[in-house]
């Protein structure tokens, strides 16, 4: 049976820092703002951005525990499944996906799942609401002897990856933004699911997170992760959640008119379902006079489009 490498940073071979990238944009130039993208999606070929900063405290963790086998949870388009199956694929690990959506368990799996798929990661569809659950300790060893795994063996990382440790990775996301950002930039933005990456990166500097998903839960869930990570609130973050485009996995013509165009414009890749939502935010608040004259924002290009579609979760 694997065991997890006892330096599975190592192992996994991350290109840190990950690069920052200056783009002129007229949304931003006209009102003076200069526009800087930290490149997390080139952190790592397999395992971009947050997931990598997020999945390798935990994968520290997992090895000092010896366990053998990532059992973890996300949608059918979760950049979470996809960056831990390749994590575990590398390693050598046994990785599971409880998947949300029993109905979607007689279906052709769509790229991001046929991707985990391929990394070897043992997908199980549940129901939604055994899903809501997942957090419960005995709806986890229901579904873990459910698939005949010792718990012995297993290490549960949460939705997202998002835990104390995740935040304490993406906190050196802060750290090594500091080291990089000239003194202009005043805000560095960042797209929100779970709010991990968010609760880690605002703890050391002013930072803005644009939640992907319908509902005033983020700024608890945001917070309750701070509690966890440092004992009570850190930082100083907000949250405006005027883009999510109605809900997670949503997307309008609006934005995907927007993501081409920056794509054509920059030659670079945009993600639909995060970093687009964020870039077009950014691009609203630049418009409505939030960023002074003369100063900068920095934006985490968090990760790549989906494989196989001009979008991504």
């Amino acid at each position: 049976m694997s065991r997890p490498s006892a330096d599975p940073a190592a192992a996994l071979r991350p290109r840190l820092p990950s690069p920052l990238q200056e783009v002129r944009d007229a949304r931003f130039d006209r009102h003076g703002v200069r526009l800087l993208l930290k490149r997390d999606d080139l952190a790592h070929p397999e395992i971009p951005g947050n997931k990598w900063r997020k999945l390798v405290p935990n994968l520290r963790a997992a090895a000092a525990e010896g366990r053998g086998t990532l059992v973890t949870f996300g949608g059918a388009y979760s950049n979470h499944l996809r960056a831990t199956a390749a994590a575990a694929r590398l390693l050598g690990l046994r990785a599971v996906g409880i998947v949300r959506g029993h109905e979607l368990a007689g279906r052709p799996l769509n790229p991001s799942l046929a991707r985990c798929a391929a990394d070897g990661m043992r997908l199980s569809f549940v129901d939604r609401a055994t899903y809501r659950r997942k957090g419960e300790p005995g709806v986890v060893a229901d579904l873990l002897a459910g698939l005949g795994l010792a718990s012995g063996d297993v290490y549960v990382v949460p939705e997202g990856g998002s835990n104390a440790l995740a935040v304490h990775g993406c906190a050196e996301l802060g750290r090594e933004l500091e080291r990089e950002l000239p003194a202009a930039v005043g805000t560095v933005a960042v797209a929100c699911g779970t709010g991990g990456t968010l609760a880690g990166l605002g703890a050391g500097r002013r930072a803005l997170g644009f939640p992907v998903l319908k509902g005033d839960f983020l700024e608890g869930e945001v917070r309750g992760l701070q509690r966890a990570a440092f004992g009570g609130p850190a930082g100083d973050w907000r949250l405006d959640g005027r883009f999510h485009c109605g809900g997670f996995a949503r997307t309008t013509g609006e934005l995907d008119a927007f993501a081409e165009e920056f794509e054509d414009r920059h030659g670079l890749p945009v993600e639909r379902l995060y970093v687009a939502k964020m870039l077009y935010g950014l691009g609203v608040l630049a418009r409505e006079g939030a960023f002074a004259p003369g100063t900068a924002v920095a934006a985490v290009v968090t990760g790549p489009p989906e494989p196989g579609a001009a979008h991504g979760a």
